[in-house]
């Protein structure tokens, strides 16, 4: 199943669609669901957005659910120390 994830500028998954739903709701067309989402995140109050939409390949729905649940942590294993990290000062 291929799905259109449309992440904000922080790299969060904020929407997502797959292919029967891209059709019905935006022609098809990805850059339509960018525009739309960057729309709607300026209605809430965001002055400029810079989000994408990726695109990704899934056997199943939950499949997708358990890698967008996974990103960011190899972030949280850095700054929890999972592995052998050398200390920074921020």
């Amino acid at each position: 199943m291929i799905f259109y994830v449309y992440f904000d500028s922080y790299g969060h998954a904020r929407s997502v669609m797959n292919r029967d739903q891209l059709e019905a709701h935006y022609n098809g067309d990805p850059d339509a669901f960018l525009r739309a989402m960057n729309a709607k995140e300026q209605e809430a109050g965001a002055a400029h957005t810079t989000g994408h939409v990726g695109t990704l390949r899934f056997d199943t729905p939950e499949a997708l659910q358990e890698y967008l649940n996974s990103l960011g942590d190899e972030i949280t294993g850095f700054y929890e120390g999972d592995a052998d990290n050398r200390p920074y000062n921020f």
